[in-house]
């Protein structure tokens, strides 16, 4: 069988048939393959369904496809996403914007007559407002600014459109920067986002637009029902800690942008959505300035005042509403590892499940104007998102797309829910990937997968990507375990505070406790064992590798935390780290922040590590990753690596830093799970394009 002709890719290229080999001898090099299953080439070729957006009929949803740039075929970059469009009646889907672009904020024009996106195409320097008919024909652009537009919103009878983009940079730095004048003032030449209405003309075009003197930065514009209003966030400054922290919902007057009302909501804000009749707002926010998660259902007044959680006391996260009418609420909430669809009233009381826990774990909700079809995104053990629909009264929503139809011909190996106690007694829950080819009685080394945040969880859906190993490394014999360790959502707000003023302590012992457990059921090989994770579940490897090495015989850090009060001075959310998770500032608790480091049991380390990050990251410097290689190195004790990617933030965008990342990861893990051990995989992979470019058979 070959895969890649399957996806509808040319499959007589020796580069690419090269390329597979040496994957596939780079993963097998502690032993041969277990069996058939998912690999890292086919991981870097999945597609997965966006945002999803139905029709105010109901009839047609709108959806972006994200499809992956393939390493030695395309030029290296992010994802492309396209625009597409499915049918509720017949359940088929056509491509409708698609190549070499990004698609970005769909949206239905009001009359659902054509869809309008978010995009820079061609030539263009700026990403302008795109109309494409429904019934087809090329999209056109009927709205540019001198910034790029990053979000908008019709106006109900879709005559205007009200839209966020800073103000134009000032010519005079412009000029001085061209002359070599480049020195930044760190944190103090920002750029606001402003607000702005524009006219459409009766042709659907204008380039003009007027600013709305608004004080603050915005975000989340919505106009209102009613058509003389605009529900805005507001945050004092664009930096991204008070975009966190510090934003709040403001009532706007379309016409003077003054503000008429303002919610009080507390901490951190997600999704706001105005009521059919302009009455309120509901929106999902933080329970309280310390709430690591705004996953909380509230509903305010649009005339303003404290908004009113819906769902006390709800031990799960919602993650999606929509107004069903002007008195009830749809909305898709995670609850431990699964997903629901459910209904409240806008005055709380009990809820009414639409679809049951147990499916397809539900990611967005998109309801047609009466309520009764709903389009929603969602992914499963089986296959990453895809877009499902949904009408009133049906028990199961039906699955539209099948992005990567491949899939069904590739082994994949079973993954179950796994509950455990922590040792303080904490009932705890994750997920498990056997290992593919798993026989009775047979111990397998086991991938420990920590994810970020901690304010994030793993539902069980598709939990396989380009730096969670889960299905390609249980097709290499791994055992693949996801935990979800104390302070994970999923189980309300209590319960994602339990780690707060407890930095790595009790929460990683989660790691290890769940590990143990895996043990003690007889499938895992406690002599190997390995962690891996990104951002706070990079720190959670450098945890274990350092302060916890004896219970770990390898681990992979990416982007991670290895010293606390040199985090604290070079994030870009110190503010999010003490309310949410610290609740200490450094000063008052110097000792507590350095024994909390992993750095501070460097010389106790005996874990071989391999550190990843990206040069441009600024949510965890780089220099966290260089700090606890300089300690290991230096200390001489384990085998240690230290890799860098260029151009990368907060984790790898582009298609070839994603693979060389699953690559390296995988070498890192057979070599001291499977394999010899003792010095490291040499530095280098062998993928220099020149040595498999070659004709096409």
């Amino acid at each position: 069988m070959n895969l890649v002709h399957g996806q509808g890719r040319p499959s007589g290229s020796r580069s690419l048939a090269l390329l597979s080999i040496l994957i596939l001898s780079l993963s097998a090099s502690a032993g041969t393959i277990q069996a058939a299953g998912l690999t890292v080439d086919q991981v870097a070729r999945l597609r997965t369904v966006g945002a999803a957006e139905i029709s105010p009929d109901g009839e047609s949803v709108a959806y972006v496809l994200s499809r992956p740039r393939i390493p030695f075929e395309d030029d290296d970059g992010p994802v492309w996403v396209e625009l597409h469009l499915a049918f509720s009646a017949s359940g088929q889907s056509r491509p409708f914007v698609s190549g070499e672009i990004n698609v970005s904020a769909v949206q239905w024009r009001p009359d659902g007559g054509a869809i309008s996106f978010l995009a820079k195409r061609g030539e263009e320097e700026k990403t302008g407002l795109y109309l494409i008919p429904l019934t087809g024909g090329e999209a056109r652009r009927i709205l540019q600014h001198a910034e790029d537009i990053s979000a908008y919103s019709w106006s109900p009878d879709g005559k205007r459109v009200a839209f966020l983009a800073t103000e134009k940079e000032d010519e005079a730095r412009t000029k001085l920067e061209e002359k070599g004048f480049k020195a930044e003032v760190y944190e103090e030449q920002l750029h606001p986002v402003r607000i702005w209405i524009a006219e459409l003309d009766p042709e659907g075009e204008t380039d003009q637009a007027r600013m709305l003197e608004v004080e603050g930065s915005a975000s989340e514009l919505h106009w209102s029902p009613m058509g003389n209003q605009l529900a805005v966030a507001l945050a004092p400054t664009p930096l991204i800690d008070d975009h966190y922290m510090k934003r709040q919902v403001h009532v706007l007057d379309v016409e003077s942008g003054q503000s008429v009302a303002r919610i009080e909501n507390l901490g951190k804000l997600g999704e706001v959505r105005w009521a059919p009749d302009g009455s309120r707002l509901a929106m999902l926010a933080g329970a309280d300035l310390n709430d690591p998660n705004a996953s909380r259902l509230m509903v305010a007044s649009a005339e303003g005042g404290e908004p009113e959680d819906l769902l006390p006391g709800f031990e799960g996260d919602v993650v999606s509403l929509a107004f069903r009418d002007a008195s009830n609420l749809l909305f898709v909430a995670h609850q431990g590892v699964t997903s629901f669809l459910a209904e409240v009233g806008v005055g709380g009381g009990s809820i009414q499940k639409r679809l049951e826990s147990g499916g397809p774990v539900l990611e967005s909700l998109s309801l047609s104007d009466d309520g009764r079809q709903a389009a929603m995104v969602a992914d499963a053990p089986q296959h990453p998102r895809e877009l499902y629909f949904w009408t009133a009264g049906a028990a199961t929503p039906k699955r539209i797309t099948d992005s990567n139809p491949w899939l069904s011909e590739v082994s994949l190996a079973v993954q179950e829910i796994v509950e455990y106690d922590a040792r303080d007694g904490l009932d705890l829950q994750g997920l498990l990937v056997r290992p593919l080819a798993e026989k009775q009685g047979q111990r397998y080394p086991l991938i420990v997968v920590v994810h970020g945040g901690p304010e994030a969880h793993f539902s069980n859906g598709w939990l396989t990507s380009y730096s969670r190993p889960g299905q390609f490394a249980a097709a290499e014999g791994y055992a693949v375990f996801y935990p979800n360790y104390r302070g994970s959502t999923g189980r309300g707000v209590a319960f994602s505070k339990l780690d707060q003023a407890d930095y790595a302590v009790n929460e990683f012992n989660d790691l290890v406790d769940g590990a143990k457990h895996l043990v003690s059921i007889g499938l895992v090989d406690e002599d190997k064992v390995g962690v891996t994770g990104g951002s706070y579940g990079g720190f959670a490897s450098a945890w274990c590798a350092t302060a916890l090495t004896e219970h770990f015989a390898a681990a992979v850090m990416f982007v991670g935390i290895s010293e606390q009060i040199s985090k604290f001075g070079t994030t870009d959310i110190p503010n999010e780290m003490f309310l949410s998770h610290a609740r200490r500032w450094p000063w008052d608790y110097w000792d507590w922040f350095r024994e909390r480091s992993p750095v501070f049991y460097a010389e106790q380390a005996r874990t071989p590590i391999l550190i990843l990050h990206g040069k441009e990251d600024t949510r965890v410097h780089p220099s966290q990753s260089m700090v606890l290689y300089r300690y290991l190195k230096t200390l001489g004790n384990v085998p240690v690596r230290l890799v860098f990617y260029p151009g990368e933030g907060h984790g790898n965008r582009k298609a070839a830093g994603r693979l060389d990342y699953s690559m390296r990861l995988m070498r890192w893990m057979n070599h001291y799970l499977q394999g010899p051990g003792g010095e490291p995989p040499p530095p280098q992979l062998d993928l220099e394009h020149e040595s498999l470019e070659a004709d096409d058979d």
